[in-house]
């Protein structure tokens, strides 16, 4: 239901939402989707009652919440069409009332502090730890690309229906990717290897529908410091 009486501006406000997706996965999924449209600057979602099944997400430019609005209605995020319109307020506003308002600085410095311990305890639990899937074998001959060998020596995979991702942020989830991927035809399924963080394969019906997703999402930033590198994989 639009509401023609609020102007365009830069926070967007999403309802419909899955309740039963936890706060912090629905916030990183929100992101995973809406950041291909701009520079997000914050996205609130709260678990209040009242406030349950609804998020803000505010950008930094109007033309980015205006595209995002218009190309993401009724988007089936989680198994539900969203309903999109123009916020009525600012985000910060609304965490001030529910008192979870955090200073953009402080909680910039809280993120960060947060994402170096994440990637300290995944680097120790990772090491030595063998390939989960049957995918780990392939796994491990495509991460040579990661450790920054020139891509000479390894030639690259001939085109075919599935793709390999790399530089993933380790907090991406198979249903962040799930969504981004199955915007396109022909998507079967995402695989992604415990064992190794930071990358994904994502199997599409034919090679055809496989290189028009690589091409849309090439280099596609699931947080400002990953753009994804997509190959095809090695059968």
């Amino acid at each position: 239901m639009m509401s023609a009486d609020i102007p365009p501006n830069q926070t967007i406000y999403v309802n419909n939402l899955n309740e039963r997706v936890k706060k912090e996965e629905l916030k990183k999924s929100l992101y995973a989707l809406f950041s291909q449209f701009g520079r997000i600057a914050d996205i609130v979602a709260l678990k209040t009652t009242k406030l349950r099944g609804q998020a803000w997400v505010v950008f930094d430019e109007i033309t980015a919440a205006s595209n995002a609005l218009r190309q993401m209605q009724g988007f089936p995020f989680y198994d539900k069409p969203m309903r999109i319109q123009y916020g009525k307020s600012k985000s910060d506003a609304i965490a001030k009332v529910d008192g979870t308002y955090v200073p953009r600085e402080k909680r910039k410095k809280q993120e960060e502090k947060a994402e170096k311990r994440r990637k300290e305890q995944h680097e120790t639990h990772q090491a030595g730890n063998g390939p989960a899937t049957s995918y780990g074998a392939a796994a491990a001959s495509q991460s040579q690309f990661q450790q920054g060998k020139p891509s000479s020596q390894e030639p690259p995979a001939p085109p075919n229906n599935i793709l390999f991702i790399q530089n993933l942020p380790h907090e991406t989830t198979t249903m962040m990717l799930q969504m981004l991927f199955q915007q396109y035809p022909g998507f079967k399924e995402v695989r992604m290897i415990e064992a190794k963080p930071g990358i994904a394969f994502v199997e599409y019906g034919d090679e055809m529908q496989a290189s028009v997703a690589m091409q849309a999402l090439q280099g596609f930033k699931i947080t400002p410091q990953n753009p994804m590198l997509i190959t095809y994989a090695k059968k």
